[in-house]
C-alpha cells in the first residue's frame, strides 16, 4: 500500500518537531546544570554555605536565610558573576536581628565631706528632678553633682525598691559609696565606732525590704587598747575570757582556737584593736593558754608584755613548776612570766579582816561601807564616787581603821572604777581579792575592767569577775524602732495639735511646746525615715493648699533643726486637700483636715525617690489652710 504525499509529509514534520523537542530540552537541562553547578561553585569559592541553588530553565533561584543583609548582597553578587542578573531570581530572606541585650542599670553614689556625687546609668521612666530632691535632702546643703545618663528601656524589676532602700541607707551614712542595680544594694561605709557599726548594720538590714538582696561592708577603726589585755579563767565553773584583744584577724583566730583547746566552749570573741605590744602576742598567748591547761586550770591575764599565771589551790607543785619552766623558755623574749602557785587554805580567815563593799542598785543609788585608812581617804573614795555616779546618789557609810593593808586605798579606789563599768552590781575588795559582779550595756565591760584593774594595780591577780551583758541595757541596741518611735509621737499629739498661725506656714506658741516634746523622742530614735507630711482642708483654691501644706511640712522640719534632731533621712511633704480624714463640710472636719502626719517612710513603697511612704496614721493637727 502507497502512502499518501500528505501523509508522508505530516509523518516527517511530526518526526521532526519530536527529534527538535527532544534536542531542545537536552539542551535546556545543559543550560540548567552548567547554571546551577556554576552558580553553587561560586558561592562555595565565596564560603557562603547557607545558600541553595535550582535551575529552571533559563532561571536560577537563589533560595535560603541569609545571616544579615549584607550576606544576602554578597551571595547576589557571587552569583551574578555567573549567570545574567535578568536570570538570577531572589528567594532569599534575612535572618532577623537579635535584639541588643537591656542595659545594665545602675546608680553609684558617693558622699563625703565635701559633697555628693551620683553616677550611673538609669531607665529614661526615672523622675529625675525627684530623685535630685531626696539626695538634696540627704545631702543636707552640700553640693550635688548628678552625672547620670539614661537608657529609653524598660525598668527592670525591684530597680524603685533597691533605689528607695539605697538612698535610706545613704541618709545613715555621712561617708559612703552606695550601689543600686535592680533589687541589689550595696552600701560601703564608715562607722565612728563598733557600737555605730554595729547599730547601723542592725538599721539598714531591718529597713531594707526583703525581696532587694543588701551587702553591707560598713568599717569602724579599731580603737586603742591599752594596755592590751588578755585574761582566762578555768575553774570549776568552766572556762571563760574576762577579757581578750587581739592585733589582726589571724591572731585573734588562734588565740580563741587555743582557748577552745583550753576547755572554752560555746561563742566566744576577742576584740581587734591597735597597741599590742608587738607581732608575737597570739604566740605568747597560744602558749600561755595552753600551759594554763596543762596545769589544770586556774587564771591567765596577759598585760602588754607582762603574764600571770595562777594555778588553782591544791595544784601539784612538780607539774606546776615543769610546765612554768617550759613556758618561761618557750615565750618570746620580751614577754615576762609571774607564776603564782596558792598555798594551801590551813587556816581560816581572821574574823577582823578588813572587807570594803560597794554597791550599785539598778536606780542608780551607790552605798560605800568598809574601812579605810584616815579621813583624807574617805574624802577621797567618796569624791571618786560622786564624780563617776553623780553626787545625789552616793551614800557613804566608812570608817577610819588603822593597820590596813599596803594599796588598800589604791584596790579600793580601782574597784569603785570598775564598779562604774556596770548598770548595776557590787564591788567586795578584801586583801587577798577584789571581786565585782554585776550586768551591763557594754559588752566591752570585762575586758575595760580587766584593763583598769592591770593598769591601777600592776596585776589582776585574785580579781574575780562576773559580768553579764544585758542588750536592754545597752543604749544602743536599746534604742526604739521606727514604728516606736513614731507611735510615741502620735501618743503626745493625741493631747496637744501641732496649730500654725490661721493661713500662714507659722507655728503658734503652743506648737513651739509640742514641738519640744517631739524633738526629745526624735533625738532618742537616731537617724530614722520619717515623712513630715502636711495636709489641709477643702477651702480655698487646691493649688494655694498644696503650696500651704508644702511649707507647714518644711516648717516642722525646720523647728526639728532647730532644736538640734538629726534630719538627714527626714522628707517634709505636702499634700493639699487630696487625703481628707473628716468631711469638709463642717468646721469639726475641717479642723481635723488640718494636720500635720507623720509616716515612717518604707523603701519597698517607694517610688522614684522613696515614694510615698506608708505611716501609722496622723500623729497630730495644725491650723487653717
Amino acid at each position: 500500500m502507497r502512502l499518501s504525499p500528505l501523509v508522508l509529509t505530516a509523518a516527517i514534520f511530526g518526526a521532526a518537531l519530536l527529534i527538535s523537542a527532544a534536542s531542545a530540552a537536552v539542551a535546556v537541562r545543559l543550560v540548567e546544570d552548567e547554571s546551577e553547578i556554576g552558580v553553587r561553585a561560586a558561592l562555595d569559592r565565596a564560603g557562603i554555605d547557607w545558600a541553595e541553588v535550582d535551575a529552571y530553565g533559563l532561571q536560577v533561584f537563589l533560595i535560603g536565610t541569609a545571616p544579615s543583609e549584607a550576606a544576602r548582597f554578597r551571595a547576589l553578587s557571587a552569583a551574578g558573576e555567573v549567570v545574567d542578573a535578568t536570570r538570577l531570581i531572589d528567594d532569599v530572606n534575612v535572618a532577623e536581628a537579635d535584639r541588643p541585650a537591656p542595659p545594665r542599670f545602675s546608680i553609684e553614689i558617693l558622699r563625703h565631706d565635701g559633697g555628693l556625687t551620683l553616677i550611673g546609668l538609669v531607665p529614661a521612666a526615672t523622675d529625675r528632678d525627684a530623685l535630685r530632691r531626696k539626695v538634696e535632702r540627704v545631702a543636707e546643703g552640700v553640693p550635688v553633682s548628678d552625672l547620670l545618663e539614661t537608657a529609653d528601656h524598660p525598668v527592670p524589676e525591684g530597680w524603685r525598691r533597691a533605689l528607695g532602700a539605697g538612698l535610706d541607707a545613704l541618709a545613715r551614712l555621712p561617708r559612703a559609696k552606695v550601689t543600686v542595680e535592680a533589687g541589689r544594694v550595696t552600701v560601703s561605709g564608715a562607722a565612728d565606732s563598733a557600737a555605730q557599726k554595729r547599730r547601723l548594720e542592725a538599721e539598714i538590714a531591718r529597713d531594707t525590704p526583703e525581696a532587694v538582696r543588701l551587702a553591707l561592708q560598713i568599717t569602724a577603726p579599731r580603737p586603742v587598747i591599752a594596755p592590751f589585755t588578755l585574761r582566762f579563767v578555768k575553774d570549776e565553773g568552766g572556762a571563760r575570757f574576762d577579757a581578750c584583744a587581739a592585733g589582726t584577724e589571724d591572731g585573734r583566730a588562734r588565740i580563741l582556737r587555743a582557748a577552745g583547746e583550753a576547755g572554752l566552749e560555746g561563742k566566744a570573741d576577742c576584740r581587734l584593736g591597735l597597741g599590742a605590744p608587738g607581732a608575737h602576742w597570739a604566740d605568747a598567748a597560744e602558749l600561755s593558754l595552753a600551759a594554763l591547761d596543762r596545769i589544770g586550770g586556774g587564771t591567765l591575764t596577759m598585760t602588754d608584755t607582762e603574764i600571770a599565771l595562777a594555778a588553782p589551790r591544791g595544784t601539784e607543785r612538780d607539774r606546776f613548776e615543769t610546765v612554768v619552766q617550759e613556758l618561761t623558755a618557750a615565750l618570746p623574749e620580751v614577754y615576762r612570766l609571774d607564776a603564782v602557785l596558792p598555798a594551801p587554805a590551813d587556816r581560816e580567815p581572821e574574823d577582823d579582816a578588813p572587807e570594803f563593799i560597794a554597791t550599785l542598785s539598778p536606780e542608780g543609788a551607790v552605798q560605800l561601807r568598809g574601812p579605810l585608812a584616815n579621813e583624807s581617804a574617805r574624802v577621797i573614795a567618796d569624791s571618786l564616787a560622786q564624780a563617776r555616779f553623780g553626787s545625789a546618789v552616793v551614800h557613804t557609810s566608812t570608817e577610819v581603821r588603822e593597820g590596813l593593808p599596803q594599796g588598800w586605798q589604791t584596790r579600793v579606789l580601782a574597784g569603785i572604777e570598775g564598779l562604774a563599768e556596770l548598770a548595776r552590781g557590787a564591788l567586795v575588795v578584801t586583801p587577798d581579792a577584789i571581786e565585782i559582779r554585776g550586768e551591763t550595756g557594754n559588752a566591752e565591760a570585762g575586758a575595760d575592767i580587766t584593763a583598769l584593774i592591770a593598769e591601777k594595780l600592776g596585776s589582776t591577780q585574785g580579781l574575780t569577775l562576773d559580768v553579764a551583758y544585758r542588750e536592754d541595757l545597752d543604749p544602743e541596741a536599746a534604742k526604739p524602732t521606727p514604728e516606736e518611735c513614731v507611735a510615741e509621737i502620735r501618743g503626745l499629739l493625741d493631747e496637744r495639735k501641732i496649730s500654725f498661725e490661721p493661713g500662714s506656714a507659722t507655728l503658734d506658741q503652743g506648737a513651739r511646746r509640742v514641738m519640744d516634746d517631739i524633738a526629745d523622742v526624735l533625738r532618742a530614735c537616731g537617724a530614722i525615715p520619717l515623712e513630715i507630711a502636711g495636709h489641709t482642708d477643702s477651702q480655698g483654691r487646691e493649688s494655694m493648699n498644696l503650696d500651704l501644706s508644702e511649707a507647714r511640712a518644711q516648717a516642722v522640719l525646720n523647728e526639728l533643726r532647730d532644736r538640734r534632731v538629726l534630719t538627714a533621712s527626714f522628707r517634709a511633704q505636702g499634700y493639699g486637700e487630696e487625703e481628707p480624714i473628716a468631711d469638709n463640710d463642717t468646721e469639726e472636719g475641717r479642723e481635723a483636715n488640718r494636720r500635720i502626719e507623720f509616716h515612717v517612710i518604707r523603701p519597698d513603697d517607694t517610688e522614684t525617690e522613696g515614694g510615698s511612704a506608708e505611716g501609722t496614721g496622723p500623729a497630730d493637727g495644725g491650723e487653717e489652710g
